[in-house]
């Protein structure tokens, strides 16, 4: 029996669209199946829940990365695999695991069952499937978020393009500070920082690829600190970091760790896998083979 959470809103109304051609595909194959739909934030974990008390064997996830966040935390450690039919703007995570947009083929891997473990980020007391970002990263995902562009780029199918302009309203106002990072015990100290990624996948913000080589099953987080006191250097980079072309030099540093604390001089607003969950210090750690995916 399959189990199949569905945000109807995702995308700006797309996930409802992509629910009807999964429907109407389970009814043409015969497929049993269980359906609940979101209606608020976390709807999703307490849906999946749900499923879990029921005769449920594979939960599928049909939303964008907030929808499959919250029902993959509910499945941590459970061995219940989780199948994906992306619906979101950025859909990152289905990205990295190399699942298509094109629901047949989405679907059609699900059938397959073919599961396999990942590890999982764990920022706080939250889990996180792709990236956590730090600082001016978290002020991007905040004005994204609130923004009255997203939904307009959405329903065009230019989610990444919100993530674009937030960046660039961000980039007018934004201070970096003196921040502190412990990788594994060991302590390092950096000036003028202004975003540190902690990565489990590659890409984030709409298959931006700022920690290129990041895997989710290695064991390890991968970490990207972008500091620098004038900003131009930075801006320079930025069409490299959307391709992953970015590399190490006095602005840029790459770490690889399977723990690091993060402390800055005044509060950093702190985001994973898109969503806005608090701020400076913070605890970023991985957790092995946490995760059944499809």
């Amino acid at each position: 029996m399959y189990g199949f959470i569905v945000n109807k809103t995702a995308g700006s109304g797309k996930g409802h669209n992509i629910w009807k051609k999964t429907e109407k595909e389970l009814k043409r194959k015969k497929v049993p199946y269980i359906v609940a739909f979101t209606k608020e934030p976390n709807d999703a974990g307490r849906l999946t829940d749900d499923l879990l008390n029921s005769s449920v064997k594979i939960v599928v996830a049909v939303g964008g990365d907030g929808t499959v966040n919250e029902a993959a935390a509910a499945l941590v450690h459970k061995g219940i695999p989780l199948g994906i039919i992306p619906a979101g703007s950025g859909n990152d995570f289905a990205r990295s695991l190399g699942i298509t947009g094109n629901t047949q083929q989405a679907l059609f891997r699900i059938f397959k069952n073919n599961p396999k473990k990942i590890d999982v980020l764990q920022t706080g007391d939250r889990c996180g499937l792709t990236v956590t970002g730090i600082g001016f990263d978290g002020k991007v995902a905040e004005t994204a978020n609130e923004s009255p562009y997203k939904k307009w780029f959405n329903m065009f199918g230019l989610g990444r393009l919100s993530y674009t302009v937030s960046v660039l309203q961000v980039l007018k106002s934004f201070k970096p500070v003196n921040v502190t990072l412990t990788i594994d015990g060991r302590q390092r100290v950096f000036t003028d920082v202004w975003l540190t990624a902690v990565a489990n996948a590659p890409n984030y913000g709409g298959n931006i690829l700022i920690c290129p080589e990041a895997v989710n099953n290695d064991g390890c987080l991968d970490i990207c600190v972008l500091h620098g006191r004038n900003k131009w250097p930075l801006i320079r980079q930025i069409p490299k970091i959307y391709r992953g072309k970015h590399t190490s030099n006095e602005n840029i540093s790459f770490f690889r760790g399977t723990n690091v604390d993060v402390h800055s001089v005044i509060p950093f607003l702190v985001q994973s896998d898109g969503e806005l969950i608090g701020e400076t210090p913070v605890r970023v750690q991985i957790i092995k083979e946490a995760l059944t995916v499809l």
